[in-house]
This record gives structure tokens, C-alpha cells and sequence, in this order.
């Protein structure tokens, strides 16, 4: 699972889950930003790191686990 989060003021305003697929606002201004980044190509680059680095590392990270 891929999980990117931005803060600000020390407040969680918008995560992407790679579970979910796309971001989720928990504030006003998150809201809006997250849907305006679902509708645009931050989505497409989210989703590109996930297939470049989660991916590719995860049965690496997997086996280094057992």
C-alpha cells in the first residue's frame, strides 16, 4: 500500500492511497485541491510512482522482512 500525505499547519489536508486509487481531501482546501488533482495529471503521476518504486521494491522489501 502507497500512502502520500501533505500537511499543513500540522493538519492533514490531502492523501493519496494507493488502496483507494486517487487522493481524499479532509479539509476545505483539501477537498478542493483533491478534486482538482484527481481530474488532472498529478493522478497519472501518482500512479506512475506506484507501479516505478512500489512495485518494482516490493518483493525486495518483502523477503529482506522474512
Amino acid at each position: 500500500e502507497y500512502i502520500d500525505s501533505y500537511y499543513f499547519n500540522q493538519v492533514e489536508d490531502i492523501r493519496f492511497n494507493s488502496t483507494v486509487g486517487k487522493y481524499v481531501g479532509y479539509t476545505e482546501h483539501g477537498l478542493k485541491n483533491a478534486e482538482a488533482w484527481n481530474k488532472g495529471s498529478e493522478l497519472a503521476q501518482e500512479l506512475g510512482e506506484l507501479e516505478r518504486v512500489c512495485k518494482h521494491n516490493a518483493a525486495n522489501h518483502y523477503s529482506a522482512v522474512l
